[in-house]
C-alpha cells in the first residue's frame, strides 16, 4: 500500500509539472554533482533548482539559515531593498528560477523564497554590514599562479597553470553538497561558464569560461573595517560571475585578466567585506600583467589594490601566490606561515611543471581539516582537476579528478542538433539514489516507463499515462535497489526505447 502511495505522488507531481528542465546531470560521484544547464537566466536557474533540489535545501536548512538565526529576516530585507547591498535584476530572475525548480521537484522548504538564495549567494558581503558582524560563515582559500619563464622547460612550456585550495567550514551540510553548473546561456552577450562551489550557488565562487580564463575568491582576514550603509555594494562573487560569463566584458576585443579588473573597478566604492581576487588567463595572452592578477579589495580606503609579478612580494620570476593577508594593499607586505612555507617550496622559482605546482599547494599551502576543495586550471590545454572533501578528509589528501572544458562546455544534443534527439534520456548512469528520466514525443499519446532487471522481470512502473507533447522530465529514487545492471523501457504506441541503467551505491 505504501508503495502504491508513493507512486501515486509520483504521478500527481508530474501532471502539475510544465517547466521545460533545461539541464542534464553529468556526474554524480566523488562526493560533488557535476550539471550542466543551459537556455536564459530563469531557465538555467530552473534546471539548477530542480536537479539540485535536495542539496541546495540541505545547504540552506542546515548552513546558511542557522549561519544568520535571528537575523536571517533582516538579511532578506536588506538584500529586497537594494540600499546596502545590490544585486542586478537578471539575477533575481535566475534565483526565483531555481526557487520555482525546487518547488517543482517538492523540494521547497517552509519560508523559503527567491530571497533567501540571494542572501545564500551574498552572505560574505551580508557579514560586511555592522548588523551581520556577528556571523562567522568566513572561509579561508589560497593560489599559486606560475607561467612564463617560471614554467618554461617544463611540460607546460610556458603556458599559465594555476592551483587553487577553497577552505571552509567541514561541517556535513557544506561537504555534502559540493557542486559544479555548468552555463551555456543562450544570451547573445554571454559565454559558457563552469561554478565550481557548491549547490544553489547562482555566482561564481570558484570560476573559469570558455575563453580560457579563471577567476577565484578569498578572504582577506586580516582587514577589520565594517562597510559604510546605504552604498549599494555589488556581492563579490556576482562580480566574478559577469567577469566570467560576459563575452568580454571590457569590450577591448581581448580575453585576459583586465576582464576581471575592470569588473572590480566599476565597484570604485569597493565591497562590503575584505576580499582577495587570483585571476588567470593564458599566457599567449601577452604581457605578464594580462596572464595574472592579484585584487585586494575591501570597504575602507584603499577599497581596490592590484597586484601582479611586478610587486616586490618576495616571490621570484614569474609566479604569484595570494593566501589570505594584504601584501599590497597599504604596502602590508603581511607574509602569514603558510605564504612563508609556499615561498620557500617555490625555491628559484623555475622549472614549475603543472605536477610541481600541483604538489607545491598541497605540501605546503594546505589549510588542513578546513580544505573542501582542491583544483588545479591550466587555460591552454583546456583541463580543469578537481579533488574533494569527503569520508572525513580533506581535499588534498585524494587523486583529482579530470575535466575537459572541451567537453564541458559542449552544448548538450538538444539545444545544438534537435534531428539528433532521442525519445528518451536517462541520467546520471551509473547511478546511486536517483535517476532522472527525460521524455522527448512529438505528440500526445499514452505511454508507459518501467524499469526492469536484466532477466526481464518488471521491477516497478515509473510512469503510465497521457504525455504532453515536448520534453517531459521524470524523478525516481532509486535507494531501494540493489547494486547491478537494469533495464528502463519507454512504450507508447509509436516508440519503444529501452536504456541499460547500473546502479552503484558504493
Amino acid at each position: 500500500m505504501k508503495k502504491i502511495f508513493l507512486l501515486f505522488l509520483l504521478f500527481l507531481s508530474l501532471q502539475s509539472f510544465s517547466q521545460q528542465v533545461n539541464g542534464v546531470i553529468v556526474s554524480d560521484t566523488g562526493n560533488i554533482t557535476v550539471v550542466k544547464v543551459w537556455g536564459t537566466h530563469y531557465e538555467r536557474g530552473f534546471a539548477q533548482g530542480y536537479l539540485l533540489a535536495e542539496h541546495i535545501v540541505d545547504l540552506y536548512v542546515n548552513y546558511i539559515k542557522p549561519g544568520f538565526g535571528s537575523s536571517l529576516p533582516t538579511a532578506k530585507t536588506v538584500i529586497q531593498q537594494g540600499i546596502h547591498i545590490k544585486i542586478d535584476s537578471v539575477y533575481h530572475t535566475e534565483a526565483q528560477g531555481m526557487y520555482d525548480g525546487i518547488d517543482s521537484a517538492g523540494y521547497a522548504a517552509s519560508g523559503m523564497d527567491y530571497i533567501d538564495i540571494l542572501v545564500a549567494n551574498a552572505f560574505l558581503d551580508l557579514e560586511g554590514l555592522y548588523l551581520f558582524k556577528q556571523l562567522k560563515l568566513k572561509m579561508g582559500c589560497s593560489s599559486l599562479m606560475n607561467w612564463g619563464t617560471a614554467t618554461a622547460g617544463t611540460d607546460l612550456d610556458g603556458k599559465s597553470v594555476l592551483s587553487r585550495h577553497l577552505d571552509w567550514s567541514n561541517t556535513a551540510a557544506v561537504v555534502n553538497n559540493q557542486a559544479m553548473v555548468i552555463h551555456i546561456p543562450s544570451e547573445p552577450d554571454e559565454q559558457p561558464w563552469a561554478m565550481i562551489g557548491f549547490a544553489g550557488q547562482i555566482s561564481a565562487l570558484s570560476g573559469v569560461n570558455n575563453s580560457g580564463m579563471g577567476a577565484f575568491q578569498h578572504m582577506l582576514s586580516d582587514f577589520s573595517g565594517t562597510a559604510s550603509m546605504n552604498m549599494g555594494y555589488e556581492p563579490v562573487w556576482f562580480t566574478l560571475r559577469k567577469a566570467l560569463e560576459k563575452n568580454d566584458f571590457n569590450h577591448d576585443g581581448l580575453h585576459n585578466v583586465n576582464d576581471v579588473r575592470d569588473a572590480i573597478s566599476v565597484n570604485a566604492n569597493g565591497y562590503a567585506e575584505g576580499y582577495i581576487i587570483s585571476a588567470l588567463a593564458p599566457s599567449a595572452t601577452g604581457h605578464d600583467s594580462l596572464t595574472a592578477l592579484i585584487a585586494e579589495i575591501a570597504s575602507t580606503v584603499p577599497y581596490i589594490t592590484f597586484r601582479t609579478n611586478t610587486y616586490p612580494d618576495s616571490i621570484p620570476d614569474d609566479n604569484v601566490y595570494t593566501a589570505n593577508y594584504e601584501i599590497a594593499r597599504n604596502n602590508h607586505m603581511h607574509f602569514c606561515p603558510r605564504y612563508i612555507r609556499t615561498r620557500n617550496g617555490l625555491g628559484d622559482g623555475a622549472t614549475i611543471s603543472s605536477l610541481k605546482n600541483w604538489q607545491i599547494m598541497r605540501d605546503s599551502s594546505n589549510s588542513g581539516m578546513g580544505n573542501i576543495q582542491f583544483m588545479q586550471f591550466i587555460p591552454e590545454w583546456r583541463q580543469l582537476k578537481l579533488s574533494v572533501y569527503k569520508s572525513s578528509l580533506p581535499a588534498y589528501h585524494y587523486s583529482p579528478g579530470l575535466y575537459d572544458l572541451d567537453e564541458l562546455f559542449s552544448n548538450p544534443v538538444n539545444i545544438s542538433d534537435p534531428e539528433e534527439k532521442t525519445q528518451i534520456q536517462l541520467f546520471p548512469n551509473p547511478a546511486s539514489d536517483r535517476i532522472y528520466i527525460k521524455t522527448n514525443l512529438a505528440k500526445t499519446e499514452w505511454i508507459t516507463i518501467s524499469l526492469y532487471s536484466v532477466l526481464g522481470n518488471k521491477i516497478m512502473d515509473i510512469y503510465a499515462g497521457a504525455n504532453l507533447p515536448g520534453d517531459q522530465i521524470f524523478s525516481i529514487s532509486t535507494s531501494a535497489l540493489s547494486d547491478g545492471i537494469f533495464i528502463c523501457k519507454l512504450s507508447s504506441t509509436s516508440v519503444s526505447e529501452e536504456i541499460k541503467l547500473l546502479v552503484s551505491h558504493r
